[in-house]
C-alpha cells in the first residue's frame, strides 16, 4: 500500500507540474526497470528524453557530471536534499530507486549530448556581459571567488560540480537563493559561503550568462 500511495502521488505532483505521459510511471517502485527504461518513460516527462528540458522549471541533466547526478539522486531518495523544488517533485519518485538504478540514470544523462538553451535572453547583453565577468573573476572586493574556480571555465561542471552552461536562469537564480539562504542542500555546503555576499541583481546577472552558453 505505502508504495503504491508513492506512486500515486509522484503521479499527481507530475501531473500538477505540467509533465505528460505519466501513465509510464507505473515503471516507479519496480527494481527490475533498467535505468534506461525510467530516463525515457518517467525521467523524461519533465527533464526531456534527452535531458535537455525545455521548461524553466526543471533542469537540464544533458552532460552533468555522473558523480554530480547520483549523489543529488541519492540526497532525494534519503530526503538529504529538502529544497522546495527537490521535496515536490524528487522524494517521491526517487523513494524506490535502487542503488543501481540511480547510477544507470547518472551514467544516462551524462551520457546525453547538452543543446543549446532555447529560451529568450534572461538578460540585457550589459547585464550578461556582467554576469560574465563574475563567473570568470569573482566580486573580489567582497570576497565572491569566481565560478569557474569549480565548474569550470565554460561551465562545463566536473565531478561533484555540476555544468552550468546552458542551465534555465531562472532555476540557477533558485538554487542560488536556496544555498544563500537555507540548509536545504547540505551536500552543496560549500556554495553557503560563495553566495553569502551575493546580490540579487549578481545572481540574476550570472544566471542569464550561463543560459546563453
Amino acid at each position: 500500500m505505502g508504495r503504491l500511495a508513492t506512486i500515486a502521488g509522484a503521479v499527481v505532483v507530475l501531473a500538477a507540474a505540467g509533465c505528460s505521459d505519466i501513465e509510464h510511471s507505473r515503471t516507479l517502485g519496480n527494481p527490475d526497470v533498467p535505468a534506461r527504461t525510467l530516463a525515457q518513460q518517467v525521467c523524461s516527462n519533465c527533464h526531456g528524453i534527452d535531458g535537455n528540458s525545455t521548461s524553466p522549471n526543471f533542469p537540464r541533466l544533458a552532460g552533468q557530471p555522473e558523480e554530480y547526478l547520483r549523489i543529488q539522486l541519492t540526497g532525494f531518495r534519503s530526503h538529504g536534499r529538502s529544497d522546495p523544488a527537490g521535496f515536490e517533485y524528487m522524494w517521491g519518485l526517487s523513494h524506490h530507486l535502487t542503488d543501481g538504478q540511480i547510477e544507470g540514470l547518472a551514467s544516462y544523462f551524462a551520457a546525453q549530448a547538452p543543446t543549446r538553451n532555447p529560451d529568450p535572453p534572461a538578460g540585457t547583453p550589459e547585464q550578461i556581459r556582467i554576469g560574465s565577468d563574475i563567473f570568470s573573476h569573482g566580486v573580489p572586493g567582497r570576497n565572491i571567488p569566481p565560478c569557474s574556480g569549480c565548474h569550470g571555465d565554460h561551465g562545463q561542471g566536473k565531478g561533484l560540480f555540476p555544468r552550468l552552461a546552458g542551465q534555465h536562469a531562472d532555476y540557477l537564480v533558485k538554487q542560488l537563493t536556496v544555498f544563500q539562504q537555507t540548509h536545504q542542500r547540505p551536500a552543496g555546503v560549500a556554495m553557503s559561503a560563495v553566495t553569502h555576499e551575493l546580490t540579487r541583481e549578481n545572481m540574476k546577472n550570472v544566471a542569464a550568462f550561463l543560459q546563453a552558453q
